[in-house]
């Protein structure tokens, strides 16, 4: 029996590697050698805070996670990695697995999507991010020539926003409260606004702040018959709405997306396998590298982690953290 080490979240804001032995490989599953894996700063934050909502769980739980919520738990999806061992037509191939912090697994090979040739390991761990994007759009129904507006730049706000400047004739503008997005923002082809400069009468926006505060604002700069798309998870904390003032009036909508089932606006034409490598394929992109980073070694993960997910007052928060291997 070959061994494998793999990050464990143990206690609230506590991390620690744990070897444990990998079982002989089906004959359905592949034997992969991670290269990189990257960190989505949203959830895994609510992971390490033991905030994941008891009743939501089940529908937290990543594809190939361990343990259960709150801990110990074997958190985390956004793997990439070499196939080792397992179908012919994987060996040798770099793969997206859907796949926590360890440096080598088994995993079913139906779950192991090859990764394009032009795009690279460190920009290969946004498949996860680009097919929640992705799925976003699909939910949002966007239209050539409607103005848009992204509430968050997060990692999730900023790959919509890019999908969406790809719209024709559609104006999109980007808006967070840290200044220090705006390169990357405009870098993709969208505006930048902070959110008092941020514009009205948008015909369609997507929140994915994870503040209530952005949802709000969004009722704010919706037009007539906008239509708002929430994004953000917020866990155990309640987002209250000012629904009575002029919500009805403007005839609003909101729209809840989530990845864990493909939009509808696409269901039935296409797998969860498809879209990932759809996703995959939207990677091949340089602009995104401005996404990832910065790297730190498996080794030191542990320590680093909650600095990462929770960086002090005046440090720039990082997008999407990048962890190597060796």
């Amino acid at each position: 029996m070959s061994e494998a080490r793999a990050l464990w979240t143990v206690a609230p804001g506590r991390c620690e590697i744990r070897t444990d032995g990998l079982p002989p490989r089906a004959a359905d599953q592949a034997l992969v050698r991670t290269l990189a894996t990257g960190i989505s700063r949203g959830t895994e934050r609510l992971v390490l805070a033991g905030r994941v909502p008891e009743n939501q769980r089940a529908a937290m739980r990543c594809p190939l996670q361990a343990g259960d919520f709150p801990f110990p738990v074997k958190y985390g999806y956004a793997a990439v990695g070499v196939v080792e061992d397992g179908p012919q037509a994987l060996v040798g191939r770099r793969v997206f697995v859907l796949h926590p912090h360890q440096d080598r697994f088994l995993a079913p090979a139906a779950m192991c999507i090859p990764v394009p040739d032009d795009v690279p390991d460190t920009r290969a761990v946004l498949a996860a991010n680009m097919e929640t994007a992705v799925n976003v759009t699909w939910d949002a129904r966007p239209l050539a020539g409607e103005r848009a507006l992204v509430i968050g730049a997060g990692v999730v706000g900023l790959l919509v926003a890019a999908l969406l400047a790809r719209m024709p004739g559609m104006e999109v503008v980007v808006c967070d409260v840290d200044p220090r997005r705006r390169v990357i923002a405009e870098a993709l082809g969208a505006r930048f606004a902070q959110p008092e400069d941020a514009p009205g009468e948008s015909d369609l926006i997507v929140h994915a702040s994870a503040d209530p505060a952005g949802l709000r604002r969004a009722l704010d700069l919706a037009g007539f018959e906008g239509r708002i798309v929430e994004a953000s998870w917020f866990g155990t904390r309640e987002a209250t709405l000012p629904l009575g003032e002029t919500f009805h009036a403007k005839r609003l909508q909101i729209v809840s997306t989530q990845v864990g089932a493909v939009a509808p606006a696409m269901r039935g034409r296409r797998t969860h396998g498809e879209r990932m490598a759809l996703a995959l394929s939207l990677l091949a992109d340089a602009r995104l590298d401005a996404l990832v980073g910065p790297a730190t070694r498996f080794d030191d993960l542990p320590e680093a982690m909650p600095r990462l997910l929770n960086p002090p007052p005046g440090e720039i928060p990082p997008l999407c953290p990048l962890v190597t291997y060796g």
